[in-house]
């Protein structure tokens, strides 16, 4: 079953969206096992959903690339961890 992620940045910006991106996501797609991203502005700050083909897949990019490297520190990008909230993706459509 697919598994959405959503994150929220209090105070997130576009410029702070594009380092944070470029530092996780390979050059030309989406990280192996997400199959959707979105993101954009909110009243708030940023906020970025993802759906992976699987728990599993999510907890793979999770630990293995998005933990590490925003513990790390990325230049220019976030810098305090998002509010997140997971779901299994019960119902999918689109155009």
């Amino acid at each position: 079953m697919a598994h959405g992620v959503i994150h929220q940045f209090a105070g997130g910006t576009e410029e702070q969206y594009n380092a944070s991106i470029a530092a996780v996501h390979p050059p030309n797609g989406l990280p192996e096992g997400q199959i959707f991203h979105y993101a954009g502005p909110t009243k708030d700050g940023w906020v970025i959903v993802a759906v992976h083909t699987s728990d599993a897949s999510w907890k793979k990019f999770r630990d293995e690339t998005l933990g590490p490297k925003m513990a790390a520190g990325i230049e220019g990008g976030f810098t305090a961890p998002p509010t997140e909230i997971e779901f299994p993706v019960h119902h999918h459509e689109s155009a």
